[in-house]
This record gives structure tokens, C-alpha cells and sequence, in this order.
């Protein structure tokens, strides 16, 4: 998922209200479909067709924080008789954070992304500059 992605656009058939989050979700997932789903539904990006991939997202930060919780109780290293390792939780919290990045970048969630709204990349140069901070 390299280059530039399209301003996200209003939803054609928008929800009238924002929807509650499903019941399966975890605690935490729900939690932070409450707070995406109320943003989204805000700026009218919230249709049919993105909510499987609010689910993701919502699933996948969900994770990066039970993972926490894991490492936070049990400690960051597992003794092994080949000495101490990384907690399990260390590397599926890290696949946790790259699927919600992406996926907060697909829906629109991220700083970058939501300065693109309703803008182009036109005007912002050859391409690379733009990337590079003030």
C-alpha cells in the first residue's frame, strides 16, 4: 500500500445515526468504535460499505491493547531454557499496530489523512517534498 492515496469522500447513503458498535466486539474494540465510528459518522464517511473495515480497525486496536494489558501483568520477557525471549504478545502486538495503521489510513483516521479531506495532492509540489515536515 505505497503512493498516495485519494482524499476520502462522502459516503453516498450515510447512516442517519452512527451506529452502535457489534456486540462481539471486546471491551476495548468496542471502546474505540465508539470514538471512530462517532468521528467517521461527523465528517459523513461512515456508509454500508466502510463498516467491515471500522470492524478491523476496531478489532486490531482492540488487540494492541489487550497485548498491553498481557506484557503489562506477565512482564516484556518469558524465561525459556535457552535464556529470556520476547513475550508472544511482543510480536502480535506489533501486527496489531501495522493492521490498525493501515487500516486507520484506509478509513481516514489518521492526522495525515484527515487534512486530506476535501483537498488534493496537486499543489504540493514533485511528489516527495510534500512528505518532508515544514
Amino acid at each position: 500500500m505505497k503512493g498516495r492515496k485519494s482524499p476520502a469522500s462522502e459516503a453516498t447513503n450515510p447512516p442517519k445515526r452512527c451506529p452502535s458498535p457489534p456486540s462481539w466486539l471486546a471491551p476495548h474494540a468496542k471502546k474505540e468504535w465508539k470514538r471512530a465510528a462517532a468521528e467517521l459518522h461527523e465528517r459523513k464517511l461512515l456508509a454500508p460499505d466502510t463498516m467491515a473495515t471500522l470492524e478491523s480497525y476496531c478489532i486490531a486496536v482492540g488487540q494492541v491493547r489487550e497485548f498491553e494489558e498481557t506484557m503489562t501483568a506477565e512482564g516484556r520477557t518469558v524465561s525459556t531454557e535457552n535464556g529470556p525471549k520476547p513475550h508472544p504478545a511482543f510480536r502480535m502486538q506489533g501486527n496489531a499496530m501495522r493492521e490498525a495503521r493501515l487500516l486507520a489510513a484506509e478509513l481516514g483516521l489518521t492526522p495525515h489523512r484527515r487534512g486530506l479531506k476535501g483537498g488534493t495532492d496537486e499543489d504540493e509540489g514533485d511528489g516527495w517534498s510534500a512528505d518532508l515536515l515544514p
